[in-house]
């Protein structure tokens, strides 16, 4: 669920900007080859000394870095635990959970919403029930429900897939995010309503899926025959101890009186309420700092704590096993967790985003590490989590790194080059509009230096790649490292990253941003354009009627009603989806199905604009066989013709016109 708010801001930016003019073992990919022998360049960056990891010092760090945090995004508040070989060593609230009432965080009972850690005690529930034998890991999903999933690619969906994001599902964001209890979608009901396409194979490319992780959660709740809620409840919580947690939304009575409040980027505006996430089971858990180190111990303790087992050992070793990885030096997707490297540290966990709450929960098996992170405000997004963990691991654990430099060809070191996009995206649905404004050039300079323009680090520049391996990527002076993925033929198709839930996608040309963007900025202009002349034509008839008419060249044809009409429905789309998408823009939330009424009626302008086009299209042939008429003016009717094909063309393909429910 990661940075949805962002998500969805950049389909609404990305729709009306273009129309106005312009992250099982079997399904790795293949290995990258032994890096060529070379000459080689080596950078050691020089460690500092590390300081001790006590209470003392920890919270000298945290309370140095977490309240400029708060003060720098206009963040209401954050709550922070650290634990080491099952000590306590942090445990600390830092501003509030309700701005106007000044309440401060409490880290033992302050509830905050974890959003996508719910993964965690998700996958953790089916594995109780992979050991009790009512799951198996590699069976058809479609096994375990009371609906089907939709056959794709002649392979089925396995529970193996959900857990690595490898299921091969589209992004949807329908009804996921609302504030209204009354609106709430029951789970099943939801994956119904919503279920998405198949964009690629399951087992062969990540693509980080909620809805994958809701597919897990209801076969849990079918098998188990108890509501998906109190199974985790009764099974995880109560056997913990965890008493402040809770998939309930909203939270049942006895808890909401500690549940902290949400806030926007402006904390003077009022709360966002409780933001309600569907499918649950991939973001719906409330929990405090003192119940997630619970959580963690059991984790660090082989699935036990106090005498409570919640999940084997050999279970537990199996979800922390790679499943997934494009290259053995990238950090790799296991079974619900994932990995994060920093200093020779192997993280293991899960971020989670809402619109107000960001969170991350991290654990160093072989350190007995725990580092857990939440603020609840929309002003953390982009930047606190990264900055915490890298400035803690730079602390504590400081690291030599040496980075060899490969001299590669110039040929192997250009063919990176191109135009990427997420394999987290939307294709099928209304928003696939926002996968043009997600692409990603990658260019390498005279010096090596590969840059991806929307790579950029905490400073906001853009980052620098040089090549320490065949097809294997370092940033400059830093840790982080992306791998090329080859397909049959040689050739680099995909951009493997540090997160492993998604990879990067080599975009078509005809979907090409760079080559859209000035086409479809011309047609717009074009019609633009038809439309200002037509009506400074009408304000001429109707306020100079008493002069004498202009007198016209001859073999001059103005343009016919077709083109005219054509023109005017392609201009009215354009300021009605501009209008639309900044109401949308303003919205708390993510889009519900209260939008579709107005996709329903795009489709109606965007239908009357594409059967118009065809008399713009038709007249602009026509116009060449009648020889009498200039050239000048065949030209115009040809470039109204071009630009109303590429504009349909454009509606249908971009989906501007489809289905008013699926977005």
């Amino acid at each position: 669920m990661i940075r949805l708010r962002g998500l969805v801001l950049a389909m609404v930016m990305c729709i009306s900007i273009s129309l106005l003019a312009q992250s099982p073992q079997s399904a790795v990919a293949p290995k990258p080859p032994a890096a060529p022998v070379a000459e080689k360049s080596s950078e050691a960056i020089p460690p500092s000394s590390p300081h001790v990891l006590e209470k003392a010092d920890l919270e000298a760090f945290f309370d140095g870095i977490v309240p400029l945090q708060l003060e720098r995004s206009d963040v209401a508040g954050a709550t922070v635990l650290v634990m080491k070989d099952g000590r306590e060593l942090l445990k600390k609230g830092y501003g509030f959970v309700d701005v106007a009432k000044k309440k401060p965080v409490d880290p033992e009972t302050s509830i905050f919403r974890l959003a996508s850690i719910s993964k965690l005690f998700t996958w953790i529930s089916a594995m109780q029930l992979v050991e009790q034998g009512k799951l198996d890991l590699d069976t058809d999903v479609n096994k375990y429900l009371d609906f089907q999933i939709v056959p794709a690619f002649g392979k089925p969906i396995t529970l193996r897939n959900l857990m690595t994001h490898t299921g091969g599902f589209e992004e949807e964001i329908r009804d996921v995010l609302i504030t209204d209890p009354k609106k709430a979608t029951p789970l099943r009901e939801f994956l119904i309503r919503n279920q998405p396409h198949r964009i690629f194979p399951p087992g062969e490319v990540p693509a980080y899926s909620n809805y994958g992780v809701g597919l897990g959660g209801y076969i849990v709740q079918r098998v188990s025959r108890e509501p998906f809620e109190k199974y985790v409840d009764e099974h995880i919580f109560q056997p913990l101890g965890m008493k402040h947690s809770s998939f309930n939304q909203p939270l049942a009575e006895g808890l909401s009186p500690f549940a902290s409040d949400g806030y926007r980027s402006n904390t003077e505006k009022p709360a966002i309420g409780f933001e309600i996430f569907s499918p649950a089971p991939a973001g719906g858990v409330s929990s405090t700092a003192s119940d997630m180190g619970r959580f963690a111990q059991a984790l660090l303790n082989g699935g036990e704590w106090e005498g409570h087992r919640i999940l084997k050992t050999e279970s537990l070793q199996a979800m922390w096993t790679k499943q997934f990885v494009a290259s053995d030096a990238l950090p790799p997707m296991c079974m619900g967790f994932y990995q994060t490297w920093r200093n020779g540290l192997h993280f293991i966990g899960h971020d989670g985003d809402l619109i107000a709450f960001h969170s991350t929960f991290l654990l160093e098996p072989k350190e007995k590490l725990v580092l857990f992170v939440s603020y609840n405000s929309a002003g953390s997004a982009s930047k606190s989590r990264p900055e915490i963990v890298t400035a803690f691991a730079d602390r504590y654990y400081p690291y030599a790194e040496k980075t060899e430099v490969q001299k590669v060809s110039p040929d192997e070191l250009n063919a990176i080059a191109g135009t990427f996009m997420s394999t987290r995206r939307f294709e099928s649905t209304r928003l696939k509009l926002g996968n043009l404004i997600g692409q990603s050039d990658a260019a390498v300079d005279k010096d090596g230096v590969l840059k991806l323009e929307d790579f950029k680090d905490l400073r906001g520049h853009v980052r620098r790649w040089k090549a320490v391996g065949k097809d294997l990527w370092q940033e400059e002076n830093e840790q982080r490292r992306m791998f090329a993925i080859r397909d049959s033929s040689g050739k680099i198709v995909r951009i493997a990253v540090g997160f492993p839930g998604v990879q990067f996608e080599r975009v078509p040309w005809y979907e090409n941003s760079q080559s859209v963007f000035p086409a479809l900025g011309c047609s717009m202009v074009i019609v633009l354009l038809v439309v200002v002349a037509t009506l400074l034509r009408l304000g001429r008839r109707v306020f100079l009627s008493k002069r004498p008419a202009l007198k016209e060249q001859a073999g001059t044809v103005w343009l016919t009603m077709g083109p005219r009409l054509s023109a005017s429905a392609w201009t009215v789309l354009v300021v009605g989806t501009a209008v639309l998408m900044s109401r949308l823009a303003n919205e708390t939330v993510l889009p519900t199905h209260a939008v579709d009424k107005y996709f329903v009626m795009m489709n109606g302008v965007t239908g009357a604009a594409i059967f118009l086009s065809i008399f713009a299209i038709v007249a602009g042939l026509r116009i060449w066989r009648r020889s009498e008429i200039r050239v000048i003016s065949k030209v115009k009717f040809s470039l109204v013709a071009a630009a109303c094909l590429f504009l349909t063309w454009f509606s249908v393909h971009w989906h501007v016109i489809g289905p008013a429910h699926r977005f």
